[in-house]
């Protein structure tokens, strides 16, 4: 089984192709401030440094979100064209999930926490068990919460805080593709989404849109 796998949640893209679990190759990208798109060029960069063609794929997972906007749009996007050109199923996983599983973590509790802006965060709560595996399972899906509320909500949890950005006394992490054979092997996350209407999890509008609608007052969607 041949996996292209991409996550573009942060600011930085992360695509991987795997054989049955292991790693062929790899590479990470910077989202932010690119004056041109780097992640497309990533996917061709890892296929070409695996040995494998575009139409070898035999399926196709997309890092779901939450988190940036634009940069999960370009990652849907990309995931949804390979995988509806090549008629290859489409699998869709949790960001989050991605983050605990790329990462060298002790079995524990983990709130993962995504800058989300406007002083708010996405978190979820992950687990990695005390067994051979370091099995991961998911507790609390992705919510929105106050950044301030971040450090008390893992206190209740008695969890640590694994984010993307730089926290006092967190965990610094990000969504690996790579992760998707632990979190496969802890079947946690991963499931087949339909390829047409399939969207990757924004959480919630853009910016741009929030700004539109403010200054216009009336929904974007809106005639």
């Amino acid at each position: 089984m041949i996996t292209l796998c991409l996550d573009a949640s942060t600011y930085v893209g992360d695509v991987a192709v795997l054989r049955d679990g292991t790693v062929l190759a790899e590479e990470s990208i910077a989202m932010k401030g690119a004056d041109h798109e780097r992640l497309m060029p990533a996917v061709a960069s890892v296929l070409d440094k695996s040995g494998v063609a575009v139409r070898d794929v035999d399926r196709v997972v997309c890092g779901a979100g939450p988190g940036s906007f634009t940069s999960l749009r370009i990652a849907g996007a990309i995931a949804k064209g390979i995988a509806s050109g090549g008629g290859k199923p489409l699998y869709a996983v949790p960001s989050m999930a991605l983050m605990i599983a790329g990462a060298s973590l002790p079995a524990g509790r983990y709130l993962v926490a995504v800058d989300a802006l406007r002083g708010e965060f996405y978190v979820g709560l992950y687990s990695v068990e005390p067994d051979t595996a370091r099995t991961i399972i998911e507790h609390e899906r992705a919510r929105l919460v106050h950044g301030d509320d971040v450090d008390r909500i893992a206190e209740e949890y008695e969890a640590r805080v694994v984010t993307p950005t730089l926290r006092p006394h967190a965990i610094e992490a990000l969504p690996l593709a790579r992760g998707l054979a632990r979190l496969e092997s802890s079947g946690t996350g991963l499931a087949q989404v339909d390829v047409n209407s399939w969207e990757p999890s924004y959480g919630r509008l853009a910016e741009a849109q929030v700004k539109w609608e403010k200054a216009h007052g009336r929904p974007l969607s809106a005639g």
